[in-house]
């Protein structure tokens, strides 16, 4: 799994600059543009492609002015997943993983 979340990133970012058209959080990039994609290749960005905030408030206004929050706020894609499921993975598995071969002495 993160081997497959690694070679996911690095294809999006050799390849995605070439295919695509810049995008902004209220214009999609385009497949294919007619002026040619927004960067040569191995240029790209990774594209990130979720987004879940856990929650969105108000500050009172006796505290920072009643301006807007979000917290949590993590953009991954489906690469990113792979990665980190699988550390944690290996992270709660470990013992088995590296286990260690113990050699008990001979008696003769």
């Amino acid at each position: 799994m993160v081997m497959a979340g690694a070679f996911g990133n690095i294809i999006d970012s050799v390849f995605y600059g070439i295919f695509f058209s810049s995008s902004s959080p209220v214009q999609t990039a385009a497949m294919f543009p007619d002026g040619g994609g927004y960067a040569a290749l191995m240029q790209g960005k990774v594209v990130d492609m979720f987004y879940f905030p856990l929650i969105k408030g108000t500050y009172p206004e006796w505290f920072r002015g009643g301006s807007s929050f979000i917290f949590f706020r993590p953009v991954f894609n489906i690469a990113d997943s792979s990665i980190s499921v699988a550390v944690a993975i290996i992270l709660f598995n470990q013992r088995r993983f590296f286990r260690h071969v113990e050699s008990k002495p001979e008696t003769t």
